[in-house]
This record gives structure tokens, C-alpha cells and sequence, in this order.
């Protein structure tokens, strides 16, 4: 059984160009359950992170001239990495996210996958053949389209999966043949420097990788530098957009936040519905951007749904992560709580019922339901980020598609609903009209399968993630145009 050990005393070393570097400068990390000092790491300072990418932009020829079979193996290398170390990496989530062991196991077999399948798609880049005699014009003309690496990648990832977000940018950098500098955040960096750890030792290029914890006023050149070729993010709208603002020409891709939706038509199995959105609302806390946070129940179900939601709700456990039993965690940090308490109350005030929940023991906030919330409410048209979930009761599916869509959210699953039909077309329906990067039908918008393409539509981002497209977006497609070729 995984305990709470002592971890300070030590500074966790950041990697620059590939190597361990000790710095003057110190960032307390702090176990988000019992608020005490947990970790203690190495910050970057404007001289390590000019170093790190100046190393990375020489490291550029050498990872893109690395075979295919090579890139495969340090993937592979890190995936068992993953599986050696697991208890010092679920120590990590636990203590500086404050993970429930049960999700971080789910993260850690998660990274595991991403890695490997990023290994197999490092040998699955395959070009094109283009007949280009199309007209008479182009008399004996071919083409051949190959995708080559773009250079140097810059990395920011949030604090909600400290690991697997990380492995969902750098396993398609590796594969794509780009090297890559990566800020993790500040508040859970020590999963990213255990991934750093690893790719040390996992043969990569001179110079290839960096992960630089670092001050958000130093952090600044990793997305405005003009050798950075992609600006890879994963956080706040707010942030997110910011960024691409002063990116100048580098290619910018966002992954950001959303209100998932999870529309649950007539005929439904209200138990297994229950059970699923009492997973996806409460997992984590809510601490992510497919936790679903609006529930839309056809009216001849709605009641049937609601009093069972609520009786599930009042079984899931809070507590410390590290406590086998427990479902519900700490928020990352008291002020995230507040928040939430903030926004219930906001809602009751304008005439929302809070049915479960709605309080906080500090940084842990009870699993929370509410209904009659007006669309003016934070709840009902921000980002919660915790572990609530908003219902709301329809008897027209196409009204429901609606209100869905009545969001600036668009994310995969974000409000990406969870669709629950037994209809065909409907599941159609659905697919073609919501507004969203796709479309869930008989599950929670929770769901992601990490091969899959992710990313999300207005203000849910830019691109897509899930290894396969994002090596796609780490590298360009170039033509080669031949004539006569063939002919003697």
C-alpha cells in the first residue's frame, strides 16, 4: 500500500539540453491535502532557459536525422520507465495534485499508453504519390508529399494531469523527430522532472529536451523566441489566447476549457447513466476540462435521474488521496474552492437549488448538484473546474442540441456531449449538429482515448492532440515535383 513519505531535503534538479542543473533559486511544492512542504525544485532562471533553447534549436539536424526504429526505442524505453517507477510517480500525483491514488493510477497507465502508441506511430509516418498530369499543362508530372520535422517545440502543461499531459506533447515531439523545451506548471512540476529523469537516460540527442519549472516573468521567451517553430499549450482561455497574441509567426495550438454537456434522452438506463455522470462530474475533483458539468435529462426521466444522481453523490468519499477509499480530493488550492462556494452561492441567489452539496471543508469541496441555475450564472456558462454538475430538463432533443450549443465552449468532450440514445438517428443528429470538436454517444463527454484526435472548436482552442495528429502538427508536408521520370 502506497504511504505519504518525506520527500524535502532535497531540490529536485531541472534538465537543460538534456542535463541535470541545480539552481540558486527554490520553489516549494506542497502537498495540496495536508498543505505542508512535499517537494522541493530547481527553478529556471533567463540564463538556463537561453541555454536550454539554444541547445534545443542545435539539437534540431541530429533529432531530425534520427531514425525511425531509434525514436521508436526511447519511446518504448520510456513507457517501461514508467511501470519501474510507478510508486515514486504516483507518490508525485498524489502529494503535488492531489490525485486520489485510484485517478492517478488511471494517469499513470494512461502515460504509459501514450507513450507506446506514439512508438508505433513513430514508424507509421507515411508519405503520398501525387499524379500531377492533370492538365495539358503538366504533361509528365508526378509528386511525392513527405512530412518533415519542424524544429524546435516549446511545451506548456497545467497542473490537472501532471504526467500524461506532459507525455501527450513530448512522445509526439520524439516521434516526430523535434526537439523541445517544456514548462510544466509551477505548482506541479515534480511529475514533469520525473519525465525529464527519464528522457535523460533514454538516448536522445545532445541538447534535445529541456523542463524548466520557472517565474511566470521568465517564462515569457518560451512562447515569444523566434526559434521557437510550435507553441504547444494546454491551460486557461484566458492564458491561452494571451499567448498566441504574442507569438509572433510561430504555429500555436491550444488545448483549453469548457463546460461539458451530457444530454440523456428518453429510454435511457437511468442507473448506468448515473453511474457513468457520477464518474465524469466528481473524478478529480471536476479538475478537468471533460468533467461534466451540465447534465440535460428528458423531462420523462429527469425526476427518476435526479434522486438517484443525488443518492450516488452521497456515497462518494472525500478525503486524503492517499486513502484508497477515497473518490473526492482537494481542489489544487483553497482559493479554487472559495471560487466554487462563490459561485454556488451566486447561483442560489438567482433562484438555482443546490440538491447535494454546495459546501467546502477547506480546500475540498463536496461533490455538488443543482438545478434550476439561470443561464446567467457562472455555473451554468463558465469553466467550474470542480465537482459540480448543473441539471436541466428537456422533452425536446433538438431544443437540448440547442442549449448545448449555447455555449463559446467547443471542446472534444467539452461540450462535446456524453449523447445517451437508443435512436440511431438521433446519434446523428447530434454528431452533425453540435458545435464541438466531437461527439460522445452512449458515454460521458469524459471520455478520452489517447490515440484519438482531441482539441476543440471557438473557445476551446486551436488543433489537435492524440499521437497521430499531433505529429501532424509538429511537422509540415513538403513535395518533391518530378518530370518524365521513367522515360529513357
Amino acid at each position: 500500500m502506497l504511504k505519504r513519505q518525506a520527500t524535502v531535503g532535497r531540490a529536485f534538479p531541472i534538465f537543460v539540453g538534456g542535463k541535470p542543473v541545480t539552481t540558486a533559486t527554490t520553489l516549494k511544492v506542497f502537498d495540496k491535502y495536508t498543505k505542508q512542504v512535499g517537494y522541493e525544485v530547481s527553478l529556471a532562471g533567463p540564463q538556463e532557459i537561453e541555454n536550454a533553447l539554444q541547445l534545443a534549436h542545435q539539437a534540431a539536424p541530429a533529432m531530425r536525422e534520427l531514425p525511425n526504429y531509434k525514436r521508436k526505442e526511447i519511446l518504448l524505453y520510456c513507457a517501461a520507465e514508467i511501470q519501474r517507477r510507478q510508486d515514486e510517480l504516483l507518490h508525485s500525483l498524489c502529494v503535488e495534485a492531489g490525485k486520489p491514488l485510484k485517478d492517478a493510477r488511471a494517469e499513470l497507465g494512461r502515460a504509459y499508453d501514450t507513450f507506446t502508441i506514439a512508438a508505433e506511430e513513430a514508424i507509421r509516418q507515411y508519405g503520398e504519390f501525387l499524379p500531377l498530369d492533370v492538365s495539358v499543362r503538366n504533361p509528365g508530372f508526378t509528386g511525392l508529399v513527405r512530412r518533415f520535422p519542424v524544429g524546435l517545440i516549446s511545451m506548456i502543461t497545467p497542473f490537472n494531469f501532471p504526467i500524461n499531459l506532459v507525455a501527450h506533447k513530448v512522445a509526439p515531439a520524439i516521434a516526430a523527430g523535434c526537439p523541445f523545451v517544456l514548462k510544466p506548471n509551477d505548482v506541479t512540476p515534480v511529475g514533469a522532472l520525473l519525465v525529464g529523469d527519464i528522457l535523460s537516460k533514454a538516448g536522445l540527442p545532445d541538447g534535445a529536451f529541456s523542463v524548466l519549472p520557472c517565474k511566470l516573468e521568465d517564462a515569457k521567451k518560451l512562447s515569444t523566441d523566434p526559434r521557437i517553430q510550435v507553441l504547444s499549450f494546454t491551460g486557461s482561455e484566458q492564458v491561452g489566447f494571451a499567448l498566441q497574441r504574442g507569438a509572433g509567426r510561430s504555429k500555436v495550438l491550444l488545448e483549453l476549457g469548457g463546460d461539458a454537456a451530457c444530454v440523456v434522452d428518453e429510454g435511457s438506463d437511468v442507473d448506468h447513466v448515473v453511474s457513468r455522470i457520477g464518474f465524469g462530474a466528481f473524478y478529480y475533483a471536476g479538475q478537468s476540462c471533460i468533467s461534466v458539468q451540465r447534465v440535460y435529462a428528458h423531462e420523462s426521466i429527469y425526476e427518476e435521474l435526479k434522486q438517484k444522481l443525488v443518492a450516488h453523490v452521497k456515497t462518494l468519499k472525500k478525503g486524503d488521496p492517499f486513502d484508497e477509499d477515497t473518490f473526492v480530493g482537494p481542489l489544487i488550492s483553497e482559493d479554487s474552492a472559495k471560487r466554487l462556494e462563490s459561485w454556488v452561492q451566486e447561483a442560489k441567489e438567482k433562484g438555482g437549488k443546490v440538491l447535494a452539496g454546495g459546501s467546502r471543508d477547506g480546500s475540498v469541496f463536496d461533490p455538488t448538484i443543482l438545478e434550476d441555475v439561470p443561464d446567467s450564472a457562472k455555473l451554468a456558462c463558465e469553466e467550474a473546474f470542480g465537482p459540480i454538475c448543473v441539471l436541466h430538463k428537456f422533452s425536446d432533443f433538438k431544443e437540448a442540441i440547442e442549449q448545448v450549443n449555447n455555449s463559446r465552449f467547443g471542446l472534444q468532450a467539452v461540450p462535446n456531449p456524453g449523447v445517451f440514445t437508443n435512436e440511431w438517428k438521433k446519434a446523428w443528429y447530434a454528431y452533425d449538429k453540435l458545435e464541438v470538436g466531437g461527439v460522445v454517444i452512449n458515454d460521458i463527454p469524459s471520455v478520452r482515448v489517447d490515440a484519438q484526435p482531441y482539441g476543440g472548436i471557438k473557445s476551446s482552442g486551436v488543433g489537435r492532440e492524440g499521437l497521430r495528429y499531433t505529429i501532424e502538427e509538429f511537422t509540415e508536408p513538403k513535395i518533391l515535383l518530378t518530370k518524365d521520370l521513367g522515360k529513357l
